[in-house]
């Protein structure tokens, strides 16, 4: 059977790093209130000047450096992202640009914070269709860029970055076994941001905040944790593995509480769930990615491993996808 496997992965994130202590003196807001409603220390902010494909970028040629693989073998690059560079073109071309993938069919996907699964199916299904044989699925966004820095709810929680994988075809027993996606749009305003978008087409940031990102964070605390926990049990079931099969949980880092609730309920072995949360805090589509490189590059993943990927944002959307590495 032809399946997408894995054989690269890169991150890139700011140098700044923002502490919970540097939000004390702009918010009110305390490290202990922080930390015990979300397990975030510290998060990455991009400069002023900077953009999501300064971080797209290196992320996609570490991946293909790790992998061995040119830019020119590249044939799809997707950047999963909701804080691209620019409205159009896409993110997506400019990575395909510089990785030197000239003839790489290259698109943007806004699916928030589940992004990058969502970008996972779609390449794996052209993979095994036959139609292309090399995918970049990059996550990253700029989140730190479109929050009230007057709000303690929302300010604390978001961190900028990118991470990457590349994605081969194969037919050895390995590769990206099952995944499966979905949305419910009509809970979309429990996260979303209003302005940029043909309703209302770049606001003023002052503008009754409808640049920045709005959300209700308790209403959706359970709805995630339910959808995470079904989800993953689908995933699992569907190609045959139980939970204590399972050997890395990579769960999208958006509240250490909602990991930890979907961890127990999915029966992971302890010491088997990756958390990363405290040092970049929630980078929506590129959490996943962010922390399956650290996880690669610090050794821990062995040939064999079985990977469970989980995420839930706006849309509202979910999945969760299982790889055999």
């Amino acid at each position: 059977m032809r399946r997408a496997q894995i054989v690269g992965t890169g991150m890139a994130v700011p140098e700044k790093v923002l502490s919970n202590a540097d939000l004390e003196k702009i918010v009110d807001t305390t490290d202990e209130w922080i930390l015990a409603r979300t397990g975030i220390r510290e998060r990455r902010m991009a400069a002023e000047d900077e953009a999501l494909s300064d971080f797209a970028i290196p992320a996609a040629r570490r991946a293909l450096e790790m992998a061995g693989v040119p830019g020119t073998e590249v044939q799809l690059v997707i950047c999963a992202t909701v804080t691209g560079d620019m409205t159009f073109p896409a993110t997506a071309a400019a990575i395909q640009h510089a990785i030197g993938a000239p003839r790489a069919t290259a698109f943007d996907l806004g699916a928030a914070c589940t992004g990058f699964i969502y970008g996972l199916e779609i390449a794996d299904q052209m993979i095994r269709g036959g139609s292309i044989d090399t995918a970049v699925v990059v996550g990253g966004e700029m989140l730190t860029k479109f929050v009230d820095w007057t709000d303690r709810r929302t300010c604390v929680l978001f961190g900028d970055g990118a991470g990457a994988v590349v994605l081969r075809a194969t037919e050895e027993d390995r590769g990206v076994l099952a995944v499966s996606t979905y949305s419910d749009g009509s809970l979309g305003d429990l996260i979303y941001r209003p302005g940029g978008g043909s309703r209302h087409p770049a606001p003023d940031p002052s503008s009754n905040g409808l640049n920045f990102i709005q959300m209700r964070g308790n209403e959706t605390f359970k709805i995630a944790v339910r959808s995470l926990a079904e989800v993953s049990d689908e995933v699992l079931t569907g190609c045959g593995l139980r939970h204590r099969d399972v050997d890395w949980f990579i769960p999208h880092q958006a509240n250490r509480r909602i990991i930890d609730a979907v961890g127990k309920r999915l029966e992971v072995p302890e010491g088997r769930t990756y958390v990363n949360i405290e040092r970049y805090g929630n980078t929506s589509a590129a959490s996943i990615p962010i922390a399956l490189d650290e996880l690669v590059r610090s050794g821990q993943v062995a040939s064999g491993n079985h990977l469970l990927f989980s995420a839930f944002g706006s849309g509202l959307t979910w999945g969760a996808g299982v790889v055999r590495w």
